[in-house]
């Protein structure tokens, strides 16, 4: 009999609408009330790591949910469910999925409505990720993510709508399976993974956003001495206003990593135009280029990279790689 361990760790699917209608956490998790339906086929083990709505977690939060998921590796337990609010669900993933070997399963599930509201998703999820942890195909997947019958890949996956119960999607790609009552269906592999144990996170790897007129303030409050890495959204295809190269370039000379992403919903940042603040000047003065996360994935891969103590051409090549 396979045994899964269920860490919980808070968010909508551990909340309650009150009588004024706002979603608040429960002081009790509603699913350690969860009737275990595969009684006989699945021992499961359950956990609450901490009650946490998921803006307040924190790279140090997940630390602590990838240091009990190694522990747990280590004891020989057949794989793993994460309970999580839905917001930083996507980061949580992928940290893990950078951090944690993927020859155990994790995977990563919540909700999008609290336990006693009218088509609450949660205890459908909560059943239908562990019934993928438990499949022997979740091997060799990476950290997956499990969300109204669907299964996706932390690296590519992010939430779309604020309330809608399909809020979790791949784009370009789609799901990699799907869930049905009564099996695991896996359509794709994840074709190359690496992975990266730390022991401690970075602070100070800042992501933000470029947009018309945008003016150099915001680059140049961040050269400062904490500053250990920055993330940018750039526009279009990878390229940025001219009027924050002076400020770039600075940060650049005190060799503080720039990477950059495109803002646009598909495709990937590359060094397409020529112009003044285009891709590939800013390829030519040290920006590297991460080709295929969104922005919140990429601080997340600056910040696991740093915080292995990767330097210079070794960090750039790890954050512009995104199949591994």
């Amino acid at each position: 009999m396979k045994t899964i361990l269920i860490l919980h760790t808070g968010g909508t699917i551990a909340m309650s609408q009150n009588n004024d209608g706002a979603v608040v956490p429960n002081s009790a998790n509603p699913l350690d009330t969860f009737t275990n339906p595969f009684q006989g086929k699945l021992k499961l083990i359950t956990e609450d790591l901490f009650n946490l709505p998921s803006p307040h977690i924190r790279p140090e939060e997940m630390l602590l949910i990838q240091k009990r998921i190694m522990k747990a590796a280590a004891a020989g337990i057949d794989g793993v469910v994460v309970t999580h609010g839905t917001d930083t669900l996507e980061e949580t993933a992928y940290f893990l999925d950078l951090t944690v070997p993927n020859d155990l399963p994790v995977v990563i599930t919540g909700a999008m409505r609290s336990a006693n509201e009218i088509g609450s998703d949660g205890l459908h999820n909560f059943q239908s990720a562990i019934q993928t942890a438990a499949s022997p195909q979740a091997k060799g997947k990476g950290v997956l993510v499990v969300m109204n019958d669907e299964i996706h890949t932390a690296r590519y996956v992010t939430k779309t709508h604020t309330t809608n119960v399909a809020t979790f999607r791949t784009p370009t790609f789609g799901p990699i399976g799907l869930v049905t009552k009564k099996s695991v269906h896996f359509f794709e592999k994840l074709l190359l993974q690496s992975c990266h144990p730390i022991d401690h996170v970075v602070k100070h790897v800042y992501l933000i956003k470029a947009y018309a007129g945008m003016d150099p303030e915001i680059l140049e409050m961040l050269n400062n001495s904490a500053t250990n890495g920055i993330v940018i959204e750039a526009l279009g295809a990878g390229n940025l206003p001219p009027a924050v190269l002076p400020a770039l370039k600075k940060l650049l000379v005190k060799k503080v990593p720039i990477v950059l992403v495109s803002r646009c919903f598909n495709g990937i940042a590359q060094e397409v135009y020529g112009y003044n603040g285009g891709g590939i000047q800013l390829s030519r003065l040290g920006v590297t280029f991460c080709h295929g996360l969104n922005g919140q994935k990429a601080r997340i891969k600056l910040l696991v990279g740093l915080s292995c103590g990767l330097k210079e051409q070794a960090l750039a090549d790890f954050v512009s790689d995104a199949v591994s």
